[in-house]
């Protein structure tokens, strides 16, 4: 017999709709309210989004295995899948994370609430080109009026060169996070931020990195694989620090892209109207 498979299939199926009303609760308005979250909390609620997902994930297997087991009772051994599915689910808040495990993104396309990438034609249209010249290469930027804009620092946890406006909101993002979680502050690396180049596989257009307005950050050095649909789990926190900011993330991107942040149209128009661009 099989009833036991059947009976775990069942509750598993019941329990996902409840499971994922909760967190779209608590992730409401009423819920959730960006950066002003604790960490702990932060945490939970990334915690509960890979639940689920893995529960989504699993469910589909439990069908396909109740049908080959034999008997009821049957003891399966425990895979390597099952065991980290095991791990995720006995971590609880106050207990030593791995911030760079690496995570489902839930609802990838609607991470960035609204806010729209700039883009490459945008920023030349408003701020003029870095440069004349562009390869596949990181170049110097020989715009005058941007250059004279350019600064390199240390950033909170890293060491950026950025166009001024990007460092100063830059400052408040990592500001909060060290607030909120300074475990996870202490490991943010960058894996580069200015870049004069082309998008490679283009003949001239312009990537962000070519002005100064994006970063690209990743936990303990580890950087993350390019459109898997994952990231790392200190990413997920911190992209609501971004977003609070007006920095759009990568992953949600039609080409996933986790480590990579970016300013918003809106928040480059609103330093335009301020002067600071």
């Amino acid at each position: 017999m099989r009833v036991l498979p059947a009976i775990i299939l069942a509750v598993a199926l019941m329990l996902l709709p409840v499971i994922w009303f909760s967190l779209k609760w608590a992730l409401s308005d009423e819920g959730f309210e960006g950066a002003a979250v604790d960490s702990s909390a932060r945490i939970e609620i990334e915690m509960l989004r890979q639940q689920i997902e893995d529960l989504q994930l699993r469910l589909t297997e439990l069908k396909s295995e109740v049908a080959r087991l034999p008997i009821a009772g049957a003891t399966a051994p425990v895979t390597d899948d099952a065991a980290a599915e095991m791990a995720i689910w006995d971590q609880t808040p106050g207990a030593d994370l791995d911030y760079a495990q690496v995570v489902l993104i839930a609802d990838r396309l609607n991470v960035n609430h609204g806010l729209r990438v700039a883009g490459g034609s945008y920023l030349s249209e408003k701020l003029g080109r870095p440069r004349p010249d562009l390869n596949d290469n990181c170049q110097p930027m020989t715009n005058p009026e941007l250059k004279e804009k350019l600064v390199t620092e240390q950033v909170g946890p890293i060491r950026v060169s950025m166009l001024r406006p990007a460092i100063e909101s830059l400052k408040v993002v990592f500001e909060n996070i060290r607030s909120a979680d300074p475990d996870l502050y202490g490991r943010i690396n960058t894996a580069g931020a200015l870049c004069v180049r082309r998008i490679r596989g283009t003949q001239n257009s312009l990537s962000t990195h070519s002005y100064g307005l994006a970063v690209d950050l990743n936990i303990d050095g580890q950087l993350d694989n390019f459109t898997d649909g994952k990231t790392q789990l200190g990413l997920t926190i911190i992209a609501d620090f971004f977003n609070d900011e007006g920095w759009v993330w990568g992953a949600g991107f039609r080409r996933e892209d986790s480590m990579h942040f970016e300013i918003s149209r809106r928040q480059l128009d609103q330093w335009l109207a301020d002067g600071k661009l």
